[in-house]
């Protein structure tokens, strides 16, 4: 295996999938001439062209319809927002179109696409820019809703949405598209809806996903050199959402620490915590902990947005305390 970056397997699952079939293409700002925002579509418009790798103008809305026009007509587009913060302008035509035209047309119609780009902070981006969306497109039926944390799992899904015959929020970070891993050569698929078990623990279960499972990976490994065995679990999808996975460890280890890179009120963390509690309530041997951003915007500057944003050890500190150790 070779070691790639998370913006070079997001170039590299795109173009895989593109070579199997000619409906599938990427639009979106600066995805073609300038390689991606990001450099996430590196090498792509050489290889596949102009019809196929399309810069589009700053318009969200605009492009987000056509999109979901040319999908309900027999393409597969994937639409990269240079950050889900400008998909606010084309939220109508993903949620009342995409999301919706399934079920509005009984059927006679599918929207096979995907719509990817960043979510959550960046560090100093000001409020408008830092803002985590992956509850607000959850709570829309007719959607999926995958976040991975590394570039193994963002492979796979990627690919795996692309084929998938209903629409695909799929959110990564600024933040991650350097971090590096080893990845197969081999091709390979990861079904959505599925969590997977980080690191596996006995004292508490530590719930997670996207950029902030580093947080709480850096946490729970701290925590083993003082004898704390935590269960790390990504959820890597927040729609479907894997609530088997979740229970079956809390059973395991009877308690749970959620933590997630949002606003506290009607967060994912707070669906998990709801389902916990009626599925796993008499396994619980203290009360379900979440640890999310506080209830305000995400400050500019660095010395507020240090104490906004979840630290490890604030992370460790909470796990402590459902464990009645004192922090």
């Amino acid at each position: 295996m070779a070691e790639y970056t998370f913006r070079e397997v997001i170039a590299q699952a795109m173009s895989e999938e593109m070579r199997k079939d000619e409906s599938i293409y990427l639009m979106g700002e600066e995805v073609a001439e300038y390689n991606g925002a990001y450099k996430a579509s590196k090498g792509m418009l050489e290889e596949f062209g102009a019809k196929r790798v399309i810069d589009t103008p700053i318009s969200e809305l605009g492009f987000t319809g056509i999109s979901v026009g040319a999908a309900m007509n027999g393409n597969r587009p994937i639409v990269e927002f240079m950050t889900f913060n400008f998909a606010l302008v084309g939220i109508d035509q993903i949620i009342n179109n995409a999301a919706k035209i399934r079920q509005m047309s009984g059927g006679q119609w599918s929207c096979p696409i995907v719509f990817r780009g960043p979510t959550g902070s960046a560090g100093q981006l000001g409020a408008t820019h830092s803002q985590a969306f992956e509850n607000w497109y959850a709570n829309c039926p007719g959607l999926k809703v995958v976040v991975p944390s590394n570039p193994y799992d963002a492979k796979g899904l990627l690919k795996t949405a692309i084929q998938d015959n209903d629409p695909v929020i799929f959110m990564e970070s600024e933040q991650m598209y350097g971090d590096k891993m080893e990845i197969p050569e081999e091709e390979y698929y990861l079904p959505i809806g599925k969590a997977d078990t980080k690191k596996e623990g006995t004292d508490v279960t530590l719930v997670s996903f996207g950029k902030i499972m580093k947080v709480g990976l850096q946490a729970a490994l701290d925590l083993e050199n003082e004898n704390i065995s935590v269960e790390l679990i990504d959820l890597r999808t927040v729609r479907p959402l894997d609530y088997d996975a979740v229970v079956s460890s809390v059973k395991k280890t009877n308690r749970l620490v959620i933590l997630e890179e949002a606003w506290p009120l009607a967060s994912v963390s707070a669906e998990i915590a709801y389902m916990v509690q009626q599925k796993a309530f008499d396994y619980l041997d203290a009360p379900i902990k979440r640890i999310t951003t506080p209830d305000a915007p995400s400050p500019y500057s660095s010395a507020l947005f240090s104490e906004w944003f979840p630290k490890v050890e604030t992370v460790k500190e909470e796990i402590k305390r459902v464990l009645y150790i004192k922090a």
